[in-house]
């Protein structure tokens, strides 16, 4: 197998601001692997803080795989090379999305049948992140309109505190009235334990479905405290990465999130749903910054979950990636085979 390496820089069309930072936009890493007939396509998306310097880390890392040879192909024993050899998460998903692809076109099957799976029934949520609340209407309302979205995720935790967050959420949920959409908070750690109880009770009367991540990664014991007085569900994200981090935090929220960025692809992701379903977790499956290619990984697994946030390709100006379906406010795989997406024009 050949290894290509592109870097693309990717535009947000709206900056994306959350408790931990601002985000315009990244580089992000595409990884092809072909025999010379099937050509397997990944890609590793940065997280708020790592926008310019983690595709030139992670092409190195991969290399330095590439070098001893991807053997079969075996999209396992190539997780577990790259993981006992500590490569970044978001190359490893790269790397592990670009070889189910490529073994799902050799199979003649969309990705989502090789893995046993139908396709997704769940919309997903789009994202308006932390602004004074005349932005965060507007945006929301441009969001909505354009996509046509069945929910709006607010970000949430900002500067201001509480009241500040309050005024945004109202500002979020007067735009969401007028579309019909559904509406779940994302704190990213922002909050303390007891603003979380108590802007977690003000949200439930204020028709919020979930709240996601009260408290900053590092806190954790401190979980018990606010999930004991909760008046929502509450989904976990920063809080963990693989399968390995899921049975500590089962009784302490009502479900997890994942992201192919955190997970390092599909390998571990399926070995993450079964751990939090053996653990009476519910699921979600999130996203970075990605474009169609890794969201269509993501959707590609979507009938795994309950909760559904694939929504940064819909964020990008322009989107370098084609193929991907978005029905009724659904994230839908292709029916090609693959991913069924591909870069487009002259990235092809």
């Amino acid at each position: 197998m050949r290894v290509i390496f592109r870097t693309v820089r990717l535009t947000k069309l709206h900056p994306l601001t959350i408790s931990r930072g601002t985000s315009t936009g990244s580089n992000n890493l595409f990884v092809m692997v072909t025999d010379g007939d099937v050509t397997g396509i990944g890609e590793c998306a940065p997280g708020t803080g790592y926008d310019d310097t983690l595709a030139a880390e992670a092409q190195a890392q991969l290399e330095s795989i590439v070098q001893v040879g991807l053997g079969d192909g075996s999209p396992h024993a190539v997780y577990a090379r790259m993981a006992a050899a500590h490569v970044d998460p978001a190359a490893m998903a790269a790397m592990d999305v670009a070889l189910w692809d490529f073994w799902a076109k050799r199979a003649g099957l969309p990705l989502y049948r090789l893995l046993g799976l139908g396709r997704p029934t769940v919309a997903t949520s789009v994202t308006v992140g932390i602004n004074e609340p005349d932005v965060v209407l507007a945006r929301a309302e441009e969001f909505l309109a354009r996509t046509s979205a069945k929910a709006l995720k607010v970000k949430l935790g900002g500067a201001g505190g509480p009241a500040a967050d309050q005024q945004r959420y109202e500002a979020a949920r007067e735009a969401a009235r007028r579309h019909g959409a559904q509406l779940r908070v994302d704190a990213n750690g922002g909050w303390s334990p007891q603003d979380a109880v108590e802007m977690i009770a003000w949200l439930s009367e204020r028709d919020c479905d979930y709240v996601e991540q009260p408290l900053a990664r590092g806190q954790e014991d401190d979980l018990p405290y606010v999930f004991e007085r909760r008046k929502l569900p509450i989904y976990l994200d920063e809080s963990l990465r693989t399968s390995h981090d899921v049975p500590p935090l089962a009784g302490r929220c009502d479900g997890v999130n994942l992201k192919l960025m955190k997970t390092g692809g599909i390998t571990e992701a399926l070995r993450l749903v079964a751990t939090a379903r053996a653990h009476g977790l519910n699921t979600m499956i999130g996203c970075m910054g990605e474009s169609s290619v890794a969201i269509g990984a993501g959707a590609s697994l979507g009938a795994l979950f309950d909760h559904i946030d694939l929504d940064s390709h819909l964020n990008l100006n322009p989107d370098p990636a084609v193929g991907l379906g978005f029905e009724n406010g659904i994230v839908m795989p292709s029916d090609r085979p693959g991913l069924g997406v591909e870069l487009s024009g002259e990235l092809a």
